[in-house]
């Protein structure tokens, strides 16, 4: 039987979008009769009636902060002491900020295989075979995990279906759902004193979608020639239900802040619709969206590299038909 344990992680709305996605991932690794542990550090008791795992711990410290804010040192204390005495057989993380720091730390601690950015995993012969992306996004590699005591693999956002089970926790022994069992885990012995502290910890407030979790994600390039158009890229998203994003080229240029970048060194996407105008498509960039679902390319070179992965694309110039698509998006609406 396998035992596949979640680092789970928490937001405003409670259990993330990721979260979720690696209880799909963990679910399909269990298999029949396996089980899926979730632990989060410094939760909110609120969390494990709506997590669709066989168990949760909720573990609480000061060291570990409030809403599973705490600091990286305890946070991989704790996992380490928790799968020294679980001894799962995979940890999945996501591939967050608190992820990329925890998980190499606790895979060091374990004396682990450690794989990041996959986006599949599966089992064979004993061994757990990942994919992940490769230069650039341009081809996905098969790596074979081998060797003693879990591996650790961390996902990339959007690799798996956040709804591709049920609302509640999935019971071997029968086709129902049940909550989790709720498990006892005392932090405390096992928090080591921290060589870093923490200062301050902060919330960055946005409105609307975030981009990390938008099914409709309307990104602009350095084709738009500057800052203005976002203005009316901002407008379509809002109409769409959706997010904003940039290439790295818009965002050096101070067109847009960073914290909308999509690419190998920004933010990895997978939404259902991904609007680019004037992009051009380098593999850097479609590093961070390829794995959308559908994607639309506007642009005036017909010969630009973006159209290779599009579903459909319009060669043409974004001033006309932006405002073009802003206004039938707001007749149908």
């Amino acid at each position: 039987m396998s035992v596949i344990l979640i680092a789970g992680e928490t937001g405003q709305q409670g259990v993330t979008q990721q979260t979720l996605e690696l209880v799909t991932a963990a679910r399909s690794l269990a298999g029949d009769g396996g089980e899926v542990i979730a632990v989060f550090t410094g939760a909110q008791d609120a969390v494990a009636p709506a997590l669709p795992a066989d168990s949760v711990y909720l573990l609480k410290h000061e060291a570990l902060g409030e809403k599973d804010s705490g600091t990286f040192d305890a946070a991989t204390d704790v996992l380490s002491a928790l799968a020294s005495e679980l001894d799962p057989d995979i940890i999945l993380f996501a591939r967050t900020d608190r992820g990329s720091v925890v998980a190499p730390r606790l895979a060091m601690r374990l004396r682990s295989a450690f794989a990041r950015d996959c986006v599949a995993a599966a089992w064979d012969a004993g061994d757990v075979i990942v994919t992940r992306p490769v230069h650039g996004g341009n081809a996905n590699a098969r790596f074979r995990l081998a060797g003693k005591g879990p591996c650790v693999v961390m996902f990339r956002p959007g690799a798996h279906d956040a709804g591709a089970h049920d609302a509640g926790a999935h019971d071997p022994a029968s086709s129902t759902t049940s909550s989790p069992e709720l498990r006892n885990f005392d932090p405390a012995p096992h928090i080591r004193e921290s060589r870093s502290k923490l200062l301050r910890t902060g919330q960055e407030q946005k409105e609307g979608v975030r981009l990390e979790d938008a099914e409709v994600v309307v990104s602009g390039g350095r084709g738009l020639g500057g800052p203005e158009p976002f203005t009316q890229l901002a407008e379509l998203a809002d109409l769409l239900g959706g997010a904003v994003g940039a290439s790295r080229a818009a965002c050096d240029a101070g067109w847009i802040d960073h914290s909308h970048q999509v690419g190998l060194t920004g933010k990895s996407v997978s939404p259902r619709l991904y609007l680019s105008f004037g992009i051009s498509g380098a593999s850097q960039h479609m590093a961070g969206c390829s794995s959308s679902r559908n994607i639309v390319a506007v642009n005036t070179d017909a010969d630009a590299s973006i159209f290779g992965d599009a579903r459909f694309g319009v060669v043409g110039d974004w001033e006309k038909v932006l405002p073009a698509f802003i206004s039938a998006v707001r007749d149908i609406s």
